[in-house]
Protein backbone atom coordinates (compact mmCIF):
# COMPACT_ATOMS: atom_id res chain seq x y z
CA UNK A 1 0.00 0.00 0.00
CA UNK A 2 1.11 3.55 -0.87
CA UNK A 3 2.44 6.08 2.02
CA UNK A 4 -0.79 8.44 2.59
CA UNK A 5 1.77 10.71 4.24
CA UNK A 6 4.51 11.78 2.10
CA UNK A 7 7.70 13.57 1.59
CA UNK A 8 8.43 12.91 5.80
CA UNK A 9 10.42 10.06 7.47
CA UNK A 10 7.80 7.80 8.97
CA UNK A 11 8.40 6.54 12.49
CA UNK A 12 10.51 9.46 12.95
CA UNK A 13 10.32 13.07 14.86
CA UNK A 14 9.99 16.17 13.04
CA UNK A 15 9.08 19.67 13.56
CA UNK A 16 6.40 21.18 11.09
CA UNK A 17 7.61 24.36 10.86
CA UNK A 18 11.27 23.08 9.77
CA UNK A 19 9.80 21.20 6.57
CA UNK A 20 9.64 24.46 4.23
CA UNK A 21 12.07 27.29 4.20
CA UNK A 22 10.56 31.41 3.80
CA UNK A 23 12.47 32.99 0.98
CA UNK A 24 12.14 36.67 0.31
CA UNK A 25 9.59 37.51 -1.80
CA UNK A 26 8.46 34.10 -2.22
CA UNK A 27 5.26 30.99 -1.44
CA UNK A 28 6.73 27.83 -0.54
CA UNK A 29 4.85 25.10 -0.02
CA UNK A 30 5.25 21.16 0.62
CA UNK A 31 2.43 18.75 0.01
CA UNK A 32 2.34 15.95 2.73
CA UNK A 33 -0.78 14.35 1.46
CA UNK A 34 -2.95 14.69 -1.27
CA UNK A 35 -6.29 12.02 -1.67
CA UNK A 36 -9.74 12.56 -2.68
CA UNK A 37 -10.97 13.17 1.33
CA UNK A 38 -7.96 15.37 2.50
CA UNK A 39 -5.00 17.63 1.54
CA UNK A 40 -2.19 18.48 3.88
CA UNK A 41 0.51 21.09 2.60
CA UNK A 42 2.63 23.23 4.61
CA UNK A 43 3.73 26.77 3.20
CA UNK A 44 6.56 29.45 4.46
CA UNK A 45 5.27 33.01 2.73
CA UNK A 46 7.51 35.86 3.40
CA UNK A 47 5.89 39.22 4.70
CA UNK A 48 3.51 40.93 2.46
CA UNK A 49 2.99 37.73 0.13
CA UNK A 50 0.49 35.25 0.31
CA UNK A 51 -2.67 33.74 -1.90
CA UNK A 52 -5.29 36.28 -3.82
CA UNK A 53 -8.79 35.56 -2.90
CA UNK A 54 -9.79 32.13 -3.65
CA UNK A 55 -12.59 29.12 -2.52
CA UNK A 56 -11.63 25.27 -1.32
CA UNK A 57 -13.90 22.38 -2.19
CA UNK A 58 -14.15 20.95 0.98
CA UNK A 59 -13.62 22.63 4.88
CA UNK A 60 -10.26 23.99 5.73
CA UNK A 61 -8.34 24.41 8.78
CA UNK A 62 -5.45 26.78 8.84
CA UNK A 63 -3.30 26.77 11.90
CA UNK A 64 -0.11 29.28 12.12
CA UNK A 65 3.33 27.27 12.91
CA UNK A 66 5.77 30.50 13.30
CA UNK A 67 4.99 33.85 12.53
CA UNK A 68 2.05 36.22 11.98
CA UNK A 69 -0.13 35.66 8.89
CA UNK A 70 -3.79 37.48 7.98
CA UNK A 71 -6.17 35.36 6.85
CA UNK A 72 -9.28 36.94 5.11
CA UNK A 73 -12.32 34.98 5.55
CA UNK A 74 -16.02 36.05 3.47
CA UNK A 75 -13.93 39.76 3.69
CA UNK A 76 -13.24 39.72 7.54
CA UNK A 77 -9.50 39.87 8.25
CA UNK A 78 -8.52 37.78 11.37
CA UNK A 79 -4.30 37.90 12.23
CA UNK A 80 -2.99 34.86 13.58
CA UNK A 81 0.04 34.06 15.51
CA UNK A 82 1.97 30.67 16.51
CA UNK A 83 -0.09 28.31 17.58
CA UNK A 84 -3.53 30.10 16.39
CA UNK A 85 -6.28 28.00 14.14
CA UNK A 86 -9.19 29.21 11.57
CA UNK A 87 -11.36 27.12 9.94
CA UNK A 88 -12.99 27.89 6.37
CA UNK A 89 -16.29 26.47 5.75
CA UNK A 90 -16.02 24.65 2.16
CA UNK A 91 -16.85 27.44 -0.62
CA UNK A 92 -16.33 30.44 1.61
CA UNK A 93 -13.88 32.87 -0.16
CA UNK A 94 -10.55 33.46 2.02
CA UNK A 95 -7.12 35.02 1.35
CA UNK A 96 -4.05 34.70 3.01
CA UNK A 97 -0.96 37.11 3.45
CA UNK A 98 2.28 37.04 5.34
CA UNK A 99 1.97 39.97 8.17
CA UNK A 100 5.42 38.88 8.83
CA UNK A 101 7.23 36.35 7.27
CA UNK A 102 5.43 32.89 8.69
CA UNK A 103 4.46 29.36 8.12
CA UNK A 104 1.26 27.61 8.91
CA UNK A 105 -0.17 24.14 7.89
CA UNK A 106 -3.35 23.44 5.81
CA UNK A 107 -5.93 20.85 5.82
CA UNK A 108 -8.29 20.82 3.16
CA UNK A 109 -11.94 17.81 4.37
CA UNK A 110 -13.77 17.05 1.09
CA UNK A 111 -16.97 15.16 1.81
CA UNK A 112 -16.72 11.72 0.22
CA UNK A 113 -18.35 11.17 -3.24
Amino acid sequence: MAELIKNVEHASIFTLKDLVEIEPGRVNSLTLSQTPGCKMTVFAIDADEGMSSHAASGDALITVLEGTGEITVNDVPHQLSAGQSIVMTSGSPHSVRGVTPFKMQLTVVKPAE
